[in-house]
């Protein structure tokens, strides 16, 4: 097998080629259906196109003649070295526009480095178990807990802003959390299928919207600055999120979650007009200066 694509490939080639292979790395899976969808292509020219993946790369694709679909084989070793950051680009926006050499900058652009990306193994992993419905045994470090074995029922990736997470049911505890990526270390498919309970449906902070309002900082100098940064109408910036990221990215944007906008540093530019809103959002343990009300001294 190649370590890598001949050269004399066109960059369209190119493009289909490792959308192939992303699809059969991250997700399990491809069928023709889905290059006809992704690249407005007959049906003749998507089984050209996997017919020279396989002839490129025969161990890193099966294909099952029953219900006509390609799928991973093993032992994989991939033919487009892909940097994990366009992995996740692709992952989030599920397009793979990000991955195409014909896709680069009209214009210089430079943008923050990140320094917590998952190795693209452990991530083709969970999201091959996300796509496919599966449970992972993993072993996790944990900054509170250290190390652990633990089984997972992932379902969703996350971003943070800072770090990559999947949202899944953890077995050891029996609540639905948040688990870094970069902790997971060798995940492999779980022999005992996801419950019930253990669906994305019964995960209440993954199901609960909220809908917040930030405004300009009240203690800070030039409010029309930052209602034109963020883009707000009448002063006030509207948002709707999931409880599960609500306090990832109230964190990420330096939000001040206090009563009083009491927060001080010049970083604290917006403020949550009702901090309120956040009672009972497990997520609002990040979120700037948020403290649950009290309820001693209730009648």
């Amino acid at each position: 097998m190649l370590s890598s694509p001949p050269t004399t490939l066109s960059h369209a080639q190119k493009d289909r080629l490792k959308h192939i292979e992303l699809r059969l790395r991250f997700l399990g899976e491809i069928g023709r259906a889905e290059l006809m969808q992704r690249f407005g292509m007959a049906s003749a020219a998507a089984s050209r196109d996997l017919a020279l993946y396989k002839d490129l790369a025969p161990r890193n694709i099966d294909y099952d003649s029953r219900n006509k679909r390609y799928y991973l084989g093993s032992p994989f070793k991939p033919l487009f070295n892909v940097p994990t950051d366009q992995i996740l680009s692709w992952l989030a926006e599920q397009t793979g526009d990000t991955t195409a050499p014909s896709s680069d900058a009209l214009l210089p652009c430079a943008a923050p480095t990140s320094l917590s990306l998952p190795n693209p193994d452990t991530l083709a992993t969970v999201t091959r178990a996300i796509h496919a419905q599966q449970a992972l045994h993993i072993t996790y470090h944990a900054l509170t807990s250290g190390t652990s074995q633990r089984e997972i029922v992932p379902f969703a990736l996350l971003n943070t802003g800072l770090r990559w997470h999947t949202r899944a049911f953890d077995r050891k505890s029996g609540q639905f959390r948040d688990f870094v990526l970069t902790r997971i270390i060798k995940p492999s498919p779980s022999r005992t299928p996801p419950q019930a309970h253990e669906r994305p449906e019964h995960d209440l902070q993954w199901g609960r919207i909220l809908d917040l309002t930030l405004v300009p900082h009240p203690d800070r100098p030039y409010p029309d600055t930052t209602c034109l940064d963020y883009g707000m109408t009448d002063g006030m910036l509207r948002l709707r999120l999931r409880a599960a990221v609500a306090g990832y990215v109230l964190r990420l944007y330096n939000v001040d979650c206090t009563p009083d906008h009491h927060l001080d540093g010049e970083e604290y530019r917006l403020w949550l007009q009702d901090a309120l809103v956040l009672y009972g959002v497990d997520s609002a343990r990040v979120a700037p200066g948020y403290q649950a009300p009290s309820t001693t001294g209730a009648a």
